[in-house]
């Protein structure tokens, strides 16, 4: 989950470190046997192809599907179900350290924080619920729609939260952990940090053009609370 940031005194947004690790508890590769267990009860196992299938990424067995049968009812059950899913998982994530005093932090300085993400907007809601997090974001919450084409690397929900924000792409930060995020932000024109937790995503963001990979986001809460 990630989010953007409008600073009042000084016109800037910024999107602050992915917030947790959504399926820390509840494995995403069982998410994605299971959706394609369904699809395969159905006879519809050709809709995914072997590397599709060997992603183990739901996100990327919903998306192959509606790539071969958009807004169809099909994509819109296997939706409903990857929701259900994220919805359990949202109960044992992982937050990323020092994620959740950075939102707070940035909140008090007078932030208005938005999260952009391609997981359910219910589902960052019940994360954001449960940490006691949602009052620093509501209602600024942009997530996956039936429309999937909007989903990252398409700048779609960056853009609505700049726009939301009032806030120029220039004067923005994308801080995400994934190549998605990356391109996203390079499509919308927003300035891009990357953060890895391990040097398999500092290469794959390094790769898709980051030129700045952090550790940790406890350096940006560091600056931040200084500037407080």
């Amino acid at each position: 989950m990630h989010v953007c940031l409008h600073h009042h005194s000084e016109q800037r947004a910024v999107d602050p470190a992915p917030a947790c690790r959504l399926f820390a508890g509840h494995s995403a590769e069982r998410v994605a046997v299971d959706l394609i267990a369904w699809l395969e009860s159905r006879g519809l196992r050709d809709l995914v192809t072997e590397e599709e299938r060997n992603s183990l990424n739901p996100q990327v067995i919903l998306a192959a599907v509606d790539r071969r049968h958009p807004d169809s009812g099909l994509v819109a059950e296997l939706e409903q179900r990857l929701t259900r899913e994220e919805l359990r998982a949202s109960s044992s994530a992982m937050p990323t350290a020092c994620a959740d005093p950075l939102i707070r932090t940035w909140a008090a300085v007078g932030a208005r924080l938005a999260v952009t993400a391609n997981n359910s907007p219910r589902t960052v809601r019940s994360y954001l619920e449960g940490r006691g997090l949602l009052p620093c974001f509501d209602p600024h919450i942009y997530g996956r729609t039936q429309d999937l084409g909007h989903l990252k690397p398409h700048p779609h929900f960056l853009n609505r939260a700049l726009n939301a924000t009032g806030t120029a792409p220039s004067g923005a930060l994308m801080i995400g952990d994934s190549h998605f995020d990356c391109h996203a932000a390079v499509r919308a024109g927003v300035p891009f940090v990357g953060y890895a937790r391990d040097d398999g995503k500092e290469r794959e963001l390094r790769n898709a053009g980051a030129l700045i990979v952090l550790r940790s986001p406890k350096v940006i809460q560091s600056m931040v609370s200084g500037q407080a």
